[in-house]
C-alpha cells in the first residue's frame, strides 16, 4: 500500500508550462500586427488596381516588399496561434492533435506560398 500526499498525486497534473509563452507570443504579434498593418495599407493602397508592370516596379523597392512580407508572417502565425486556442476550447480527443496540426500546416504554407510571391515580384 502506498501513501502518497495530496502534493504528490497532484504533481505532474497542472499546467502544461506553455500557457505564459503563448500569451506573450500572442501579445507580441497583436502589438506587431497594429503597426504592420497600417503601413500595409499605406504602402499597398497606392498601388491597387494598377497594371502588372507597375506592381512588380513597385514591390522591387524594399520597404512596400519588407512590409507586405512581415505582416504576412506576423498575420499567419498571430492566425495559427488564435485558432489553436479556439481548437483547444471546442474539439477534444485526437481531433483536437489533428484540427491544431492542419491549421498549422495550412497556415505556414499559405505563409510561404504569401512570401515567395512576394519574392518573386521583389527580385
Amino acid at each position: 500500500m502506498r501513501y502518497l500526499t495530496d502534493r504528490k498525486l497532484a504533481e505532474g497534473l497542472g499546467s502544461a508550462q506553455s500557457g505564459v509563452k503563448h500569451h506573450w507570443s500572442m501579445i507580441l504579434t497583436s502589438v506587431a500586427l497594429v503597426i504592420l498593418i497600417p503601413l500595409f495599407i499605406f504602402t499597398f493602397g497606392p498601388i491597387l488596381g494598377a497594371p502588372h508592370a507597375e506592381v512588380v516596379a513597385y514591390f522591387g523597392r524594399p520597404f512596400p516588399a519588407i512590409v507586405a512580407a512581415l505582416t504576412l508572417i506576423v498575420g499567419f502565425r498571430h492566425f495559427a496561434a488564435g485558432c489553436q486556442v479556439m481548437i483547444e476550447d471546442y474539439v477534444q480527443g485526437l481531433a483536437r492533435k489533428v484540427t491544431i496540426l492542419l491549421v498549422y500546416c495550412l497556415s505556414y504554407a499559405a505563409m510561404a506560398v504569401g512570401v515567395f510571391a512576394i519574392a518573386r515580384l521583389a527580385l
